[in-house]
Protein backbone atom coordinates (compact mmCIF):
# COMPACT_ATOMS: atom_id res chain seq x y z
CA UNK A 1 0.00 0.00 0.00
CA UNK A 2 2.85 2.20 0.09
CA UNK A 3 3.82 1.75 -3.53
CA UNK A 4 3.43 4.83 -5.92
CA UNK A 5 0.76 3.36 -7.80
CA UNK A 6 -1.53 3.59 -4.65
CA UNK A 7 -4.21 6.41 -4.07
CA UNK A 8 -2.48 9.24 -1.40
CA UNK A 9 -4.47 8.68 1.15
CA UNK A 10 -4.26 4.94 1.21
CA UNK A 11 -0.01 5.03 1.23
CA UNK A 12 -0.50 8.11 3.77
CA UNK A 13 -2.68 5.27 6.38
CA UNK A 14 -0.09 2.68 5.25
CA UNK A 15 2.73 4.67 6.96
CA UNK A 16 0.70 5.36 10.07
CA UNK A 17 -0.52 1.84 10.78
CA UNK A 18 2.91 0.72 9.69
CA UNK A 19 4.59 3.29 12.24
CA UNK A 20 2.32 1.62 15.12
CA UNK A 21 2.37 -2.23 14.59
CA UNK A 22 5.18 -3.17 12.52
CA UNK A 23 8.36 -4.31 14.17
CA UNK A 24 12.03 -4.34 12.91
CA UNK A 25 11.35 -5.09 9.40
CA UNK A 26 14.08 -4.53 6.15
CA UNK A 27 11.70 -4.57 3.78
CA UNK A 28 9.40 -2.13 6.12
CA UNK A 29 12.71 0.34 6.65
CA UNK A 30 13.51 0.32 2.94
CA UNK A 31 9.70 0.99 2.08
CA UNK A 32 9.64 3.97 4.42
CA UNK A 33 13.25 5.37 3.68
CA UNK A 34 11.80 5.91 -0.14
CA UNK A 35 8.62 7.45 1.03
CA UNK A 36 10.60 10.09 2.53
CA UNK A 37 12.16 11.59 -0.90
CA UNK A 38 8.43 11.46 -1.98
CA UNK A 39 6.53 14.36 -3.43
CA UNK A 40 3.64 14.71 -1.12
CA UNK A 41 4.74 16.94 2.39
CA UNK A 42 1.40 14.12 3.84
CA UNK A 43 3.20 11.23 3.53
CA UNK A 44 6.67 12.60 3.86
CA UNK A 45 5.02 13.61 7.12
CA UNK A 46 3.69 10.00 8.21
CA UNK A 47 7.10 8.34 6.90
CA UNK A 48 9.09 10.75 9.72
CA UNK A 49 6.61 10.00 12.38
CA UNK A 50 6.74 5.80 11.46
CA UNK A 51 10.76 5.72 11.13
CA UNK A 52 11.11 7.30 14.64
CA UNK A 53 8.58 4.82 16.00
CA UNK A 54 9.80 1.93 14.47
CA UNK A 55 13.91 3.43 15.29
CA UNK A 56 14.86 2.80 10.85
CA UNK A 57 18.72 3.92 11.65
CA UNK A 58 18.92 3.70 8.26
CA UNK A 59 16.46 6.84 7.53
CA UNK A 60 18.72 9.27 10.38
CA UNK A 61 20.60 11.05 7.13
CA UNK A 62 17.36 11.66 5.34
CA UNK A 63 16.62 12.74 8.74
CA UNK A 64 18.97 15.52 9.70
CA UNK A 65 18.65 16.55 6.12
CA UNK A 66 14.86 17.38 6.43
CA UNK A 67 16.33 19.11 10.19
CA UNK A 68 17.85 21.46 8.36
CA UNK A 69 15.47 22.64 5.95
CA UNK A 70 12.75 24.12 8.64
CA UNK A 71 9.04 24.19 9.19
CA UNK A 72 6.90 21.56 10.45
CA UNK A 73 8.81 18.60 8.94
CA UNK A 74 12.13 20.02 10.98
CA UNK A 75 10.16 19.64 14.04
CA UNK A 76 8.99 15.82 13.48
CA UNK A 77 12.70 14.84 11.78
CA UNK A 78 14.16 16.32 15.11
CA UNK A 79 11.74 13.82 17.11
CA UNK A 80 12.27 11.13 15.04
CA UNK A 81 15.83 11.23 15.26
CA UNK A 82 16.21 11.83 18.84
CA UNK A 83 14.19 7.86 19.30
CA UNK A 84 17.02 6.52 17.21
CA UNK A 85 19.35 5.97 20.16
CA UNK A 86 23.00 7.06 20.80
CA UNK A 87 23.46 7.66 16.76
CA UNK A 88 20.37 9.77 16.67
CA UNK A 89 21.56 11.92 19.70
CA UNK A 90 24.72 12.56 18.54
CA UNK A 91 23.47 13.57 15.02
CA UNK A 92 21.46 16.43 16.81
CA UNK A 93 24.10 17.51 19.28
CA UNK A 94 26.60 17.96 16.22
CA UNK A 95 23.98 19.66 14.22
CA UNK A 96 22.66 21.67 16.79
CA UNK A 97 24.88 25.22 16.68
CA UNK A 98 25.09 24.83 12.58
CA UNK A 99 21.41 25.55 11.47
CA UNK A 100 19.46 28.35 12.01
CA UNK A 101 18.28 29.70 15.54
CA UNK A 102 14.52 28.67 15.08
CA UNK A 103 15.62 25.29 13.71
CA UNK A 104 17.81 25.03 16.74
CA UNK A 105 14.54 24.90 19.13
CA UNK A 106 13.28 21.87 17.69
CA UNK A 107 16.41 19.85 18.19
CA UNK A 108 16.51 20.94 21.97
CA UNK A 109 12.88 19.75 22.57
CA UNK A 110 14.01 16.71 20.57
CA UNK A 111 16.86 16.03 22.67
CA UNK A 112 14.91 16.31 26.33
CA UNK A 113 11.75 14.98 24.74
CA UNK A 114 12.14 11.72 26.60
CA UNK A 115 12.20 9.71 23.32
CA UNK A 116 15.48 7.85 23.97
CA UNK A 117 17.81 8.97 26.35
CA UNK A 118 17.21 12.86 27.57
CA UNK A 119 20.02 14.93 27.15
CA UNK A 120 19.61 17.10 29.94
CA UNK A 121 23.10 19.36 29.20
CA UNK A 122 20.84 21.14 26.34
CA UNK A 123 19.63 23.32 29.47
CA UNK A 124 22.92 24.89 29.85
CA UNK A 125 23.61 25.69 25.99
CA UNK A 126 25.02 29.22 25.56
CA UNK A 127 21.85 30.18 23.32
CA UNK A 128 18.59 30.90 25.41
CA UNK A 129 16.30 29.73 22.36
CA UNK A 130 17.58 26.57 22.73
CA UNK A 131 17.61 26.47 26.66
CA UNK A 132 14.14 27.82 26.90
CA UNK A 133 12.84 25.19 24.35
CA UNK A 134 14.51 21.95 26.06
CA UNK A 135 12.91 23.48 29.52
CA UNK A 136 9.52 24.06 28.11
CA UNK A 137 10.34 20.57 26.62
CA UNK A 138 11.13 18.97 30.25
CA UNK A 139 8.53 20.41 31.88
CA UNK A 140 5.80 19.11 29.43
CA UNK A 141 6.59 16.09 30.33
CA UNK A 142 7.07 15.92 34.15
CA UNK A 143 3.42 15.01 34.87
CA UNK A 144 3.83 11.59 32.95
CA UNK A 145 6.74 10.51 34.46
CA UNK A 146 6.85 7.24 36.50
CA UNK A 147 8.36 8.17 40.10
CA UNK A 148 11.46 5.94 38.75
CA UNK A 149 11.77 8.51 36.02
CA UNK A 150 11.71 11.61 38.40
CA UNK A 151 14.09 10.18 40.06
CA UNK A 152 16.48 9.90 37.52
CA UNK A 153 16.07 13.18 36.04
CA UNK A 154 16.54 15.17 39.48
CA UNK A 155 19.17 12.86 39.45
CA UNK A 156 20.86 14.11 36.27
CA UNK A 157 19.83 17.76 36.98
CA UNK A 158 21.81 17.79 39.73
CA UNK A 159 24.39 16.33 38.58
CA UNK A 160 24.65 18.80 36.06
CA UNK A 161 24.79 21.78 38.51
CA UNK A 162 26.83 20.43 40.74
CA UNK A 163 29.77 20.31 38.32
CA UNK A 164 32.85 22.18 39.73
CA UNK A 165 34.91 22.20 37.28
CA UNK A 166 33.60 24.16 34.70
CA UNK A 167 35.52 26.00 32.04
CA UNK A 168 32.62 28.43 31.49
CA UNK A 169 30.37 29.65 34.19
CA UNK A 170 26.50 29.23 34.09
CA UNK A 171 24.22 31.80 32.72
CA UNK A 172 21.63 32.89 34.58
CA UNK A 173 18.97 31.74 31.94
CA UNK A 174 21.18 28.06 32.11
CA UNK A 175 20.13 28.08 36.06
CA UNK A 176 16.54 29.14 35.85
CA UNK A 177 15.64 26.65 33.50
CA UNK A 178 17.26 23.90 35.87
CA UNK A 179 15.73 25.34 38.82
CA UNK A 180 12.34 25.64 37.03
CA UNK A 181 12.72 21.71 35.94
CA UNK A 182 14.10 20.94 39.25
CA UNK A 183 10.92 22.26 40.97
CA UNK A 184 8.51 20.56 39.07
CA UNK A 185 9.78 17.26 39.96
CA UNK A 186 9.53 17.99 43.60
CA UNK A 187 12.53 16.32 44.71
CA UNK A 188 13.58 17.19 48.26
CA UNK A 189 17.00 16.32 47.09
CA UNK A 190 17.22 19.49 45.49
CA UNK A 191 16.34 21.56 48.32
CA UNK A 192 20.10 22.78 48.90
CA UNK A 193 20.71 23.55 45.09
CA UNK A 194 17.29 25.85 45.71
CA UNK A 195 19.31 27.54 48.96
CA UNK A 196 22.15 28.12 47.59
CA UNK A 197 21.17 30.02 45.06
CA UNK A 198 18.59 32.18 47.27
CA UNK A 199 21.09 34.75 48.14
CA UNK A 200 24.02 37.07 46.18
CA UNK A 201 26.27 36.62 44.15
CA UNK A 202 23.47 34.88 42.21
CA UNK A 203 21.70 37.17 39.77
CA UNK A 204 17.90 38.50 40.67
CA UNK A 205 15.99 36.04 38.37
CA UNK A 206 17.67 33.16 39.55
CA UNK A 207 17.21 33.90 43.22
CA UNK A 208 13.80 34.60 42.05
CA UNK A 209 13.14 30.76 40.49
CA UNK A 210 14.81 29.18 43.38
CA UNK A 211 12.44 31.09 45.99
CA UNK A 212 9.50 29.65 44.00
CA UNK A 213 10.92 26.79 43.81
CA UNK A 214 11.30 26.11 47.41
CA UNK A 215 7.34 27.33 48.13
CA UNK A 216 6.60 23.62 48.52
CA UNK A 217 9.51 22.07 49.92
CA UNK A 218 10.12 24.15 53.37
CA UNK A 219 8.30 23.03 56.45
CA UNK A 220 11.05 23.60 58.73
CA UNK A 221 13.74 26.10 58.12
CA UNK A 222 17.01 26.13 59.90
CA UNK A 223 18.81 29.00 61.12
CA UNK A 224 20.49 29.87 57.99
CA UNK A 225 17.46 29.58 55.97
CA UNK A 226 15.48 31.95 58.06
CA UNK A 227 17.98 34.40 57.62
CA UNK A 228 17.82 33.87 54.25
CA UNK A 229 14.18 34.01 54.09
CA UNK A 230 14.10 37.10 55.56
CA UNK A 231 16.90 38.97 53.61
CA UNK A 232 15.29 37.97 50.60
CA UNK A 233 11.67 39.73 51.79
CA UNK A 234 13.40 42.56 53.15
CA UNK A 235 14.44 43.36 49.31
CA UNK A 236 13.62 45.68 47.18
CA UNK A 237 13.02 43.87 44.02
CA UNK A 238 9.62 42.28 44.00
CA UNK A 239 10.26 39.38 42.33
CA UNK A 240 12.43 37.74 45.41
CA UNK A 241 9.89 39.68 48.13
CA UNK A 242 6.97 37.66 46.72
CA UNK A 243 7.93 33.84 47.02
CA UNK A 244 10.17 34.93 50.12
CA UNK A 245 6.78 36.20 51.71
CA UNK A 246 4.60 33.17 50.23
CA UNK A 247 6.78 31.04 52.56
CA UNK A 248 6.87 33.09 55.15
CA UNK A 249 3.40 33.59 55.09
CA UNK A 250 2.84 30.04 56.25
CA UNK A 251 5.44 29.17 58.51
CA UNK A 252 4.51 29.97 62.46
CA UNK A 253 6.17 32.91 64.20
CA UNK A 254 8.97 32.37 66.62
CA UNK A 255 9.70 34.35 69.57
CA UNK A 256 13.22 34.41 69.27
CA UNK A 257 12.72 35.23 65.47
CA UNK A 258 10.96 38.69 66.99
CA UNK A 259 13.92 40.53 65.98
CA UNK A 260 13.90 39.66 62.10
CA UNK A 261 10.11 40.19 62.06
CA UNK A 262 10.46 43.59 63.71
CA UNK A 263 13.06 44.33 61.15
CA UNK A 264 10.89 42.90 58.45
CA UNK A 265 8.80 46.54 58.94
CA UNK A 266 11.26 48.39 58.23
CA UNK A 267 11.39 46.85 54.48
CA UNK A 268 11.23 48.53 51.26
CA UNK A 269 8.01 46.93 50.12
CA UNK A 270 5.29 47.75 51.49
CA UNK A 271 3.82 43.96 51.00
CA UNK A 272 6.45 42.98 53.31
CA UNK A 273 5.60 45.25 56.04
CA UNK A 274 1.96 44.46 56.03
CA UNK A 275 2.77 40.54 56.35
CA UNK A 276 5.16 41.46 59.73
CA UNK A 277 2.24 43.82 60.81
CA UNK A 278 0.17 40.60 60.71
CA UNK A 279 2.76 37.77 62.06
CA UNK A 280 3.83 39.41 64.95
CA UNK A 281 -0.02 40.43 66.68
CA UNK A 282 0.67 38.40 69.11
CA UNK A 283 3.40 40.15 71.00
CA UNK A 284 3.68 43.11 72.46
CA UNK A 285 7.16 44.64 73.67
CA UNK A 286 9.07 48.29 73.79
CA UNK A 287 10.58 46.90 70.60
CA UNK A 288 8.05 46.22 67.93
CA UNK A 289 6.02 49.26 69.82
CA UNK A 290 8.93 51.52 68.48
CA UNK A 291 8.78 50.00 65.24
CA UNK A 292 5.08 50.31 64.77
CA UNK A 293 5.54 53.70 65.59
CA UNK A 294 7.20 54.77 62.40
CA UNK A 295 4.42 53.22 60.05
CA UNK A 296 1.64 55.70 61.37
CA UNK A 297 3.43 57.91 59.09
CA UNK A 298 3.52 55.35 55.80
CA UNK A 299 2.35 57.01 52.95
CA UNK A 300 0.19 53.25 52.68
CA UNK A 301 -3.32 54.15 54.13
CA UNK A 302 -3.95 50.58 55.74
CA UNK A 303 -0.29 50.22 56.64
CA UNK A 304 -0.93 53.41 58.39
CA UNK A 305 -4.24 52.20 60.09
CA UNK A 306 -3.12 48.76 60.74
CA UNK A 307 0.12 50.11 63.02
CA UNK A 308 -1.99 52.38 65.01
CA UNK A 309 -5.06 50.43 65.73
CA UNK A 310 -2.55 47.82 66.79
CA UNK A 311 -0.34 50.37 68.69
CA UNK A 312 -3.90 51.25 70.72
CA UNK A 313 -4.47 48.15 71.67
CA UNK A 314 -0.75 47.07 73.50
CA UNK A 315 0.22 48.56 76.17
CA UNK A 316 3.59 49.60 75.24
CA UNK A 317 1.94 50.74 72.11
CA UNK A 318 -0.02 53.14 73.94
CA UNK A 319 3.05 54.26 75.77
CA UNK A 320 5.01 54.53 72.38
CA UNK A 321 2.40 56.85 71.10
CA UNK A 322 1.42 59.44 73.95
CA UNK A 323 5.32 59.52 74.28
CA UNK A 324 6.13 60.44 70.82
CA UNK A 325 2.96 63.00 71.17
CA UNK A 326 4.33 64.59 74.21
CA UNK A 327 7.78 64.87 73.17
CA UNK A 328 6.81 66.48 69.73
CA UNK A 329 7.87 69.90 69.04
CA UNK A 330 6.03 70.56 66.15
CA UNK A 331 2.60 71.47 66.19
CA UNK A 332 1.51 70.51 63.17
CA UNK A 333 2.94 66.76 64.25
CA UNK A 334 1.72 66.84 66.95
CA UNK A 335 -2.08 67.61 65.72
CA UNK A 336 -1.07 64.29 63.10
CA UNK A 337 -0.44 61.89 66.10
CA UNK A 338 -3.39 63.43 68.06
CA UNK A 339 -5.60 63.20 65.25
CA UNK A 340 -4.36 59.27 64.61
CA UNK A 341 -4.94 58.51 68.12
CA UNK A 342 -8.75 60.00 68.32
CA UNK A 343 -10.67 57.31 66.90
CA UNK A 344 -9.11 55.24 69.82
CA UNK A 345 -8.82 57.32 72.55
CA UNK A 346 -12.17 55.90 74.57
CA UNK A 347 -10.21 52.57 75.08
CA UNK A 348 -6.97 54.63 77.26
CA UNK A 349 -7.06 54.30 80.84
CA UNK A 350 -7.60 56.92 83.10
CA UNK A 351 -3.60 56.92 83.87
CA UNK A 352 -3.11 57.64 80.30
CA UNK A 353 -5.69 60.77 80.49
CA UNK A 354 -3.68 62.06 83.95
CA UNK A 355 -0.38 62.55 81.85
CA UNK A 356 -1.72 63.76 79.04
CA UNK A 357 -4.01 66.66 81.19
CA UNK A 358 -0.40 67.42 82.79
CA UNK A 359 1.34 68.02 79.54
CA UNK A 360 -2.11 70.28 78.21
CA UNK A 361 -2.09 72.36 81.66
CA UNK A 362 1.96 72.97 80.97
CA UNK A 363 1.69 74.50 77.32
CA UNK A 364 -1.58 76.05 78.16
CA UNK A 365 -0.30 78.12 80.83
CA UNK A 366 2.93 78.75 78.88
CA UNK A 367 1.10 80.13 75.60
CA UNK A 368 1.93 76.92 73.38
CA UNK A 369 0.05 76.22 70.58
CA UNK A 370 0.59 72.03 71.32
CA UNK A 371 -1.91 72.40 74.09
CA UNK A 372 -4.63 72.23 71.38
CA UNK A 373 -4.22 69.08 69.56
CA UNK A 374 -3.98 67.58 73.20
CA UNK A 375 -7.25 69.10 74.44
CA UNK A 376 -8.55 67.75 71.10
CA UNK A 377 -7.86 64.35 72.53
CA UNK A 378 -8.87 64.30 75.79
CA UNK A 379 -12.26 65.47 74.38
CA UNK A 380 -12.53 62.52 72.33
CA UNK A 381 -11.77 60.55 75.25
CA UNK A 382 -14.03 61.49 77.83
CA UNK A 383 -15.48 65.33 76.80
CA UNK A 384 -17.22 65.27 80.75
CA UNK A 385 -14.26 64.78 82.24
CA UNK A 386 -11.97 67.31 80.42
CA UNK A 387 -14.35 69.97 81.12
CA UNK A 388 -14.16 68.67 85.44
CA UNK A 389 -10.75 69.40 85.50
CA UNK A 390 -10.44 72.66 83.57
CA UNK A 391 -13.25 73.90 85.88
CA UNK A 392 -10.93 72.50 88.90
CA UNK A 393 -8.12 73.64 87.39
CA UNK A 394 -9.35 77.36 87.05
CA UNK A 395 -10.78 77.30 90.58
CA UNK A 396 -7.40 75.73 92.00
CA UNK A 397 -5.75 78.92 90.07
CA UNK A 398 -8.37 81.98 90.90
CA UNK A 399 -8.23 80.91 94.70
CA UNK A 400 -4.41 81.51 94.47
CA UNK A 401 -5.13 84.70 93.15
CA UNK A 402 -3.54 83.61 89.49
CA UNK A 403 -6.07 85.14 87.40
CA UNK A 404 -4.43 85.23 84.38
CA UNK A 405 -4.11 81.68 84.40
CA UNK A 406 -7.18 80.86 84.93
CA UNK A 407 -9.08 82.93 82.54
CA UNK A 408 -6.70 80.71 80.18
CA UNK A 409 -8.95 77.58 81.27
CA UNK A 410 -12.11 79.36 81.61
CA UNK A 411 -12.02 80.79 77.90
CA UNK A 412 -11.94 77.38 76.69
CA UNK A 413 -14.67 76.26 78.69
CA UNK A 414 -16.64 78.89 77.60
CA UNK A 415 -16.18 77.87 73.74
CA UNK A 416 -18.46 75.05 74.23
CA UNK A 417 -22.22 76.58 73.40
CA UNK A 418 -23.68 74.42 76.18
CA UNK A 419 -21.43 75.97 79.15
CA UNK A 420 -22.84 76.67 82.17
CA UNK A 421 -24.11 80.12 84.24
CA UNK A 422 -21.53 79.33 86.79
CA UNK A 423 -18.48 78.50 84.70
CA UNK A 424 -19.63 81.62 82.71
CA UNK A 425 -19.93 83.84 85.56
CA UNK A 426 -16.59 82.66 86.66
CA UNK A 427 -15.23 83.79 83.53
CA UNK A 428 -16.51 87.45 83.75
CA UNK A 429 -15.18 87.28 87.67
CA UNK A 430 -11.89 86.71 86.63
CA UNK A 431 -11.86 88.94 83.75
CA UNK A 432 -13.11 91.67 85.82
CA UNK A 433 -10.01 91.28 88.26
CA UNK A 434 -7.90 91.05 85.82
CA UNK A 435 -9.64 94.70 84.28
CA UNK A 436 -7.90 98.07 84.06
CA UNK A 437 -10.78 99.48 85.92
CA UNK A 438 -10.84 102.91 83.62
CA UNK A 439 -13.98 104.45 83.98
CA UNK A 440 -13.92 105.87 80.14
CA UNK A 441 -16.82 104.98 78.03
CA UNK A 442 -14.73 103.96 75.26
CA UNK A 443 -12.38 101.67 77.34
CA UNK A 444 -15.58 100.32 79.42
CA UNK A 445 -17.22 99.59 75.77
CA UNK A 446 -14.20 97.32 74.82
CA UNK A 447 -13.45 95.38 78.14
CA UNK A 448 -14.80 91.64 77.09
CA UNK A 449 -15.82 91.19 80.79
CA UNK A 450 -18.43 93.83 80.95
CA UNK A 451 -20.12 92.28 77.72
CA UNK A 452 -19.95 88.83 79.71
CA UNK A 453 -21.98 90.08 82.51
CA UNK A 454 -24.66 91.63 79.99
CA UNK A 455 -24.93 88.73 78.88
CA UNK A 456 -25.57 86.74 82.14
CA UNK A 457 -27.70 89.98 83.14
CA UNK A 458 -30.33 89.12 80.92
CA UNK A 459 -30.16 85.20 81.39
CA UNK A 460 -30.98 86.14 84.93
CA UNK A 461 -30.56 88.97 86.64
CA UNK A 462 -31.73 88.08 90.41
CA UNK A 463 -29.25 85.27 90.22
CA UNK A 464 -26.30 87.25 88.71
CA UNK A 465 -26.20 89.42 91.46
CA UNK A 466 -27.30 86.92 94.44
CA UNK A 467 -23.81 85.14 93.12
CA UNK A 468 -21.99 88.28 92.89
CA UNK A 469 -22.41 89.47 96.45
CA UNK A 470 -21.13 85.71 97.64
CA UNK A 471 -17.82 85.99 96.25
CA UNK A 472 -16.26 87.35 98.75
CA UNK A 473 -13.04 87.43 96.85
CA UNK A 474 -13.97 90.51 94.81
CA UNK A 475 -12.43 93.82 95.73
CA UNK A 476 -14.37 97.30 96.26
CA UNK A 477 -12.57 98.73 93.14
CA UNK A 478 -14.11 95.21 91.21
CA UNK A 479 -17.13 96.18 92.55
CA UNK A 480 -17.40 99.33 92.08
CA UNK A 481 -16.08 99.54 88.34
CA UNK A 482 -18.73 96.90 87.29
CA UNK A 483 -21.61 98.62 88.90
CA UNK A 484 -20.74 101.79 87.91
CA UNK A 485 -20.84 100.54 84.22
CA UNK A 486 -24.33 99.29 84.23
CA UNK A 487 -25.76 102.08 86.56
CA UNK A 488 -25.42 104.48 83.82
CA UNK A 489 -27.36 101.13 81.70
CA UNK A 490 -31.54 100.93 81.38
CA UNK A 491 -33.75 98.14 82.47
CA UNK A 492 -32.34 95.01 83.77
CA UNK A 493 -28.74 95.86 83.40
CA UNK A 494 -29.32 99.10 85.49
CA UNK A 495 -30.50 97.31 88.39
CA UNK A 496 -28.14 94.86 87.99
CA UNK A 497 -25.67 97.86 88.39
CA UNK A 498 -27.32 99.77 91.05
CA UNK A 499 -27.43 96.43 93.07
CA UNK A 500 -23.55 95.91 92.74
CA UNK A 501 -23.26 99.24 93.94
CA UNK A 502 -25.70 99.04 96.95
CA UNK A 503 -23.71 95.42 97.95
CA UNK A 504 -20.20 97.72 97.92
CA UNK A 505 -21.77 100.16 100.33
CA UNK A 506 -22.98 97.58 102.28
CA UNK A 507 -19.54 95.88 102.20
CA UNK A 508 -17.48 98.55 102.78
CA UNK A 509 -19.71 101.58 103.93
CA UNK A 510 -17.54 104.25 105.35
CA UNK A 511 -14.92 103.92 102.59
CA UNK A 512 -14.53 106.43 99.49
CA UNK A 513 -15.87 103.97 97.22
CA UNK A 514 -18.68 103.72 98.82
CA UNK A 515 -19.34 107.83 98.72
CA UNK A 516 -18.71 107.67 95.06
CA UNK A 517 -20.99 104.65 94.50
CA UNK A 518 -23.84 106.80 96.52
CA UNK A 519 -23.08 109.73 94.19
CA UNK A 520 -23.07 107.16 91.22
CA UNK A 521 -26.90 106.23 91.77
CA UNK A 522 -27.98 110.02 92.74
CA UNK A 523 -26.59 110.70 89.50
CA UNK A 524 -28.18 107.58 87.62
CA UNK A 525 -31.65 108.27 88.91
CA UNK A 526 -31.79 105.21 90.73
CA UNK A 527 -33.27 104.78 94.73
Amino acid sequence: MLEADQPLDVRCAAALVLGELSGRDAEVNRALLECLDDESPALRVRAIEAAGKLRVEIALPKLIERIKHGGEEAELAAKSAARLGAKGTKALQEMLHKVVPGVRRYIAAALTGGSGTVDVSVLIDRDQGIVEAAATSLLQQVPSLTPKQRSELTGDLLELVGRKKRKVPLLPVNEVAVVRVLAALEDERAAPVFWERTVPPHPGPVRAAALQALGKLVEEPSKEEWRRLFKCAGESDFRLVAPALMILQRLPVQKKLLDDWLELLRAPDVAARKLALEKTAGFDTAELAEVLLEQISHVDRELREGSLARLTNLDYGRKALTKALLKEESVDRTWMLARAQGPFAKQYPSKWRDEVFSHVCKYLEANDRRADPLLFLLREAEPAELRDRLEERAIAWRQKKEYAKALQYLKLLARDPGCGFATRLELATVGLKLSSHELALEARNNDPCLHQFAILCQQDEEELLKQIEKMKWLDPEDLYYLGFHFAESGGKLQDFGAGVLRSLIKRSPKTKLAQAAKSKLKTAGVR
